[in-house]
């Protein structure tokens, strides 16, 4: 529904605001969607440096993230640490569940610079997760797109992407492969 709704209300970088008709009907509870992320994961992160001009300029970065729940699993928290040739970056998300809209919202915070950004919002469905939402990329605002994917008991992937045009293209800004520690 996201990539629908995103595509042709791109104006000029700016969303525009939308109405439609839809049926009413209640969302799934996905409040246990996150459930799987619980615990201690070895992530293996690459950056992507140019993610507009081919891609070909990464950081890589291995390291820990731990997740728990908050208010019974209706929100997660997470905490990632990692080391490259960079030094050593840390970060935590907070994912928050709404359940009137069955949606997901994530909020990430950086530690070295204190940010807090906008957060993304969405949902899963089939075993992936997509939230949306939008991010300044080099003085341009951009889409931005989160997915998890391959989710099993003791891996998944996690990929952002930045799209410039309205959610037609993306491109990959950011991936991560974890495998379960504990």
């Amino acid at each position: 529904m996201w990539k629908q709704l995103l595509r042709g209300v791109m104006v000029a970088g700016t969303i525009a605001c939308l109405s439609f008709n839809a049926r009413a009907e209640s969302p799934r509870d996905g409040s246990h969607d996150f459930d799987f992320a619980s615990g201690a994961w070895h992530t293996h992160a690459t950056k992507v440096l140019d993610p507009f001009d081919g891609g070909t300029h990464t950081v890589v970065m291995d390291g820990t993230k731990t997740a728990r729940p908050v208010w019974n699993g209706r929100a997660w928290l997470e905490e990632i640490e990692a080391d490259g040739p960079n030094g050593h970056w840390e970060g935590a998300t907070l994912f928050v569940y709404d359940p009137k809209a069955g949606q997901w919202s994530q909020t990430y915070i950086d530690s070295e610079s204190g940010k807090v950004e906008a957060p993304t919002i969405g949902s899963f469905k089939d075993g992936r997760g997509e939230l949306y939402g939008t991010s300044v990329y080099k003085d341009r605002t951009v889409l931005v797109r989160g997915v998890w994917s391959n989710i099993k008991a003791d891996a998944h992937h996690f990929e952002i992407s930045y799209s410039r045009d309205g959610g037609h293209t993306w491109v990959t800004a950011f991936k991560a492969d974890l495998t379960r520690i504990k």
